[in-house]
């Protein structure tokens, strides 16, 4: 009797943020998902409605299968909550229907139900498990102030984590303060990590400084201060609005604050109440504009909360670095940004919540002449490239399949 053909193993990514969105998160798992594609058939299941679509006038380079998902605000906890533990049951449904033994499936941590669904499915179909390590839980949570550091809650996430992290074949991480966290857990192992640091998605080179620059023509003062990206649940809109009126009666310093996002709304309420005159406030600027927005700044501002080493990585890091320009981290010391920053001298850390050390240390930034900050930051940018974090992916990937064929 004639043995039956062998299937070849395939990877299905789980993610509830793919394009058209235009997260950080989509783009990044878009990218991922064309790369592996060139390794083994890819599936993806996506909870972003309008993927299939678009996937589908890509020739067919793999398939994308939208999963059921309701996207409400982030400041509706609750419903946010329920939301994403119904696309968290989805997205297990459709594992258990499409897996088969020596795939490989790999996701996020946002949300943060969505990995337990991945891995539980994965151990039950014989298959292996990648998670992309973008936010640790309950360590977020409990940063924000949204949870107790010893609640019942936040045990009992340790608990879960504890068997998800024992189910995984690898944990990728993007920063290498992680590490430590996840070595406190039994069920993590140093080679089961893996640090794939994101990139930048400009390309590296001083941009000049011009005063025709759309974002910086409406501006008098001679230096800019600015912030781009998403302010959730980590970052403190507080101390940059403090900072801001501390330097108040400076005309030669200007904030020029973008982004969305329930600190960034935070950020507009405390304009609304006490108008500061070197304050701007600028709506999410579309991908195209990145570029130019990205380079009308002087000085750029990532503010994080206490306690944030490990927790998260900002993405947009990479691309301010990118445009030659020094960063201003309020994290502290041992944070995977602060230590990039530090290591090769592209900008300044500030510690959080010290609103009075941010505003001193933004004046001493505003009156410094040496210019190599930026170009050291331009060059290290180079490190943080599509290319190398592309084939850390496929190398992790390749390896997993190569178990699976093998038996191991």
């Amino acid at each position: 009797m004639q043995k039956p053909e062998k299937i070849a193993p395939k990877i299905i990514i789980a993610s509830q943020h793919y394009p058209p969105d235009q997260s950080t998160t989509a783009a990044i798992m878009s990218a991922i998902s064309t790369q592996l594609a060139r390794d083994a058939p890819v599936l993806v299941l996506s909870g972003m409605a309008g993927s299939a679509t678009i996937q589908s006038d890509r020739a067919g380079q793999f398939d994308v299968v939208e999963v059921k998902n309701r996207l409400p605000g982030k400041a509706a906890l609750v419903r946010r909550a329920t939301s994403e533990m119904l696309f968290a049951i989805r997205i297990f449904r459709a594992l258990l229907t499409r897996l088969q033994p020596g795939d490989v499936a790999l996701t996020v941590t946002a949300p943060f139900m969505l990995p337990y669904a991945v891995v539980a499915a994965a151990r039950l179909k014989r298959a292996r498990s990648v998670l992309i390590m973008h936010d640790l839980y309950p360590d977020v949570l409990v940063m924000a102030g949204l949870l107790k550091p010893a609640s019942l809650v936040t045990r009992g996430i340790r608990g879960i984590n504890a068997l998800m992290f024992r189910g995984l074949n690898a944990i990728v991480t993007i920063g290498r303060d992680t590490e430590q966290l996840l070595l406190r857990y039994a069920g993590v192992t140093r080679d089961k990590l893996r640090f794939i640091p994101n990139w930048a998605t400009l390309a590296p080179a001083v941009r000049p400084i011009s005063p025709d620059n759309p974002y910086r023509r409406s501006q008098a003062a001679r230096f800019i201060v600015g912030l781009s990206g998403n302010l959730g649940f980590t970052h403190d809109p507080d101390i940059v609005f403090a900072a801001a009126r501390l330097l108040r009666d400076d005309p030669d310093i200007h904030f020029l604050l973008s982004g969305w996002g329930i600190g960034f709304e935070r950020l507009k309420q405390m304009q609304a109440q006490t108008v500061l005159p070197n304050v701007s406030l600028v709506d999410r600027v579309p991908d195209e504009n990145l570029e130019a927005f990205l380079s009308a700044a002087d000085l750029w501002l990532i503010p994080y909360r206490k306690n944030v080493a490990g927790v998260s990585v900002p993405s947009r890091f990479y691309n301010l670095l990118a445009v030659g320009r020094p960063v201003l981290i309020v994290a502290e010391r041992d944070a995977e940004a602060a230590l990039t920053v530090t290591e090769h001298d592209v900008g300044w850390v500030v510690t959080p919540g010290d609103a009075d050390e941010l505003a001193r240390t933004i004046r001493l930034a505003a009156s410094s002449e040496d210019f190599a900050r930026g170009e050291r930051a331009a060059t290290i940018a180079q490190r943080f490239n599509f290319a190398g974090a592309m084939a850390g992916y496929s190398d992790l990937v390749q390896g997993l399949l190569r178990k699976s064929e093998s038996g191991r």
